[in-house]
């Protein structure tokens, strides 16, 4: 078996391996098709599933090679052949996959939300800054007009009450 992943892939030295866990709806209307515009930095790698049909399918559709059910999850993170998952599993599953994943030197992107606790956020941070890799939220509206209106308005401070 191949070195645990150390963490360390930059995009001069190869593209960034990705596993996406979870091969539900977002993951095949959003994840999947959008590797095929990231192909320059990165690059679709393993599949994680527990149905063996949609497993075959998604593969065969995208080109991936290595798939695995949940049970191999720990043995794909271990295998030095990914360098990143995609978590696209329920939101109760958020965390623990997570958490697997930074553990294992991992880096992970997360559909939102992060997870359902603070408490759960706070675990995923912390497995992520102890095993020095990154934690990605996947949230595609920082830049809309209105997000970025409240971000503008946070950042200034706000007097209560009149001179």
């Amino acid at each position: 078996m191949d070195e645990p992943n150390d963490g360390q892939t930059t995009n001069d030295a190869r593209r960034v391996r990705y596993a996406v866990v979870g091969l539900g709806h977002i993951a095949q209307v959003a994840v999947l098709p959008a590797f095929k515009h990231a192909s320059g930095n990165c690059e679709l790698s393993a599949l994680v599933s527990s149905d063996p049909k949609k497993l075959k399918k998604l593969a065969r559709k995208h080109g991936v090679s290595r798939t695995t059910g949940y049970e191999g999850y720990d043995e794909l993170l271990q295998s030095g052949q990914i360098d990143a998952v995609c978590i696209a599993l329920p939101n109760h599953l958020h965390c623990e996959y997570s958490v697997r994943a930074a553990e294992a030197g991992v880096h992970v992107l997360c559909e939102k939300p992060m997870a359902v606790t603070e408490d759960e956020c706070q675990k995923m941070i912390a497995a992520a800054e102890s095993s020095d890799v990154r934690l990605m939220i996947a949230y595609r509206l920082h830049f809309e007009e209105a997000s970025a209106t409240c971000i503008r308005q946070s950042s200034t401070p706000i007097s209560i009450g009149r001179s």
